[in-house]
């Protein structure tokens, strides 16, 4: 049986894009999220859980436990419905105790729900609701992002009529030249009992923090890098200092000599080590 998790977790990953789109707002034609206020980029937290479940789903391909309940063109319900079949329960009963049995199975087989929880109250095959352990913040830029708009053209035609005009198909790509982004996420050890989030399953999602962006390549997302990967491990499982001021003890600053930054050598991570809290131990995993 694997061990559970008896610690707090906090950790900062921090992670760049060179010429490419981190993450497309719909509502903005698919251009990249920014602040309008500040200028400040953003990656949502689904962006990123999305990576992460698609590294697992590579990473740990037919190994039980660690199947994604949250795919591209699933139908969740039917996903229920397997809880129910597998375990022998009625579908439309809605008794508790089922939807509890339900529900343990959903986490066992499900790595996304263990992590990150799930809202399973739909359908015939109730399973409830999960709160997950691991959270995370939106990402944010360190400085203001370039939201830049290319245009391209296609060299081949769609069809015969296309070709004779001498028409190119054209079409426009956004990007940030540049963005170093910083994101803070949590994990409770009293959640992770509760969904069976284990240690191994804890150090499979660091693994995929770090690696998720080597797996997750497409001509939008241009050069995505995960850089550095701080995590602040709490002696006991309520944590023994606020996770505010333990984030404060990592910041990114931009060179002085350095305008418009291009790479991620134009910034300093600083990290205060000194007078850590009693306690809590800091890892540099990345």
């Amino acid at each position: 049986m694997d061990e559970m998790i008896k610690h707090r977790y906090e950790f900062i990953l921090f992670f760049d894009v060179e010429n490419g789109n981190p993450n497309g707002d719909p509502d903005a034609g698919n251009m990249p999220r920014i602040d309008p206020q500040t200028g400040l980029g953003i990656v949502t937290d689904v962006c990123i859980k999305r990576k992460v479940r698609n590294y697992i789903e590579v990473a740990k391909e037919g190994h039980a436990g660690f199947d994604i309940y949250v795919t591209e063109g699933s139908v969740l319900n039917k996903k229920q419905e397997e809880a129910y079949q597998a375990l022998g329960l009625e579908l439309k009963k809605d008794k508790k105790e089922d939807k509890q049995l339900a529900q343990e199975y959903m986490c066992r087989r499900f790595y996304d729900i263990r992590a990150f929880g799930a809202v399973m109250d739909t359908g015939d095959a109730k399973c409830g609701q999960v709160r997950g352990p691991v959270q995370l913040c939106f990402s944010k830029s360190i400085d203001s992002i370039l939201q830049q708009d290319v245009t391209i053209t296609r060299m081949a035609s769609t069809t015969e009529k296309e070709k004779a005009t001498e028409n190119r198909t054209m079409g426009r790509k956004y990007i940030v030249p540049y963005g170093l982004y910083r994101l803070e996420g949590f994990v409770n050890a009293k959640l992770a009992q509760k969904t069976g989030f284990s240690c191994q399953d804890l150090d499979l999602f660091f693994q995929s923090l770090q690696l998720m962006f080597d797996h997750d390549r497409s001509a939008a997302r241009g050069k995505m890098s995960a850089r550095k990967l701080f995590v602040f491990k709490h002696e006991c499982e309520l944590g023994n200092a606020p996770a505010s001021t333990l984030f404060d003890r990592i910041i990114a600053t931009k060179m002085d000599t350095i305008k418009h930054p291009r790479a991620f050598n134009d910034y300093e991570i600083k990290v205060n080590r000194a007078a850590m809290p009693e306690g809590v131990e800091l890892l540099e995993l990345l």
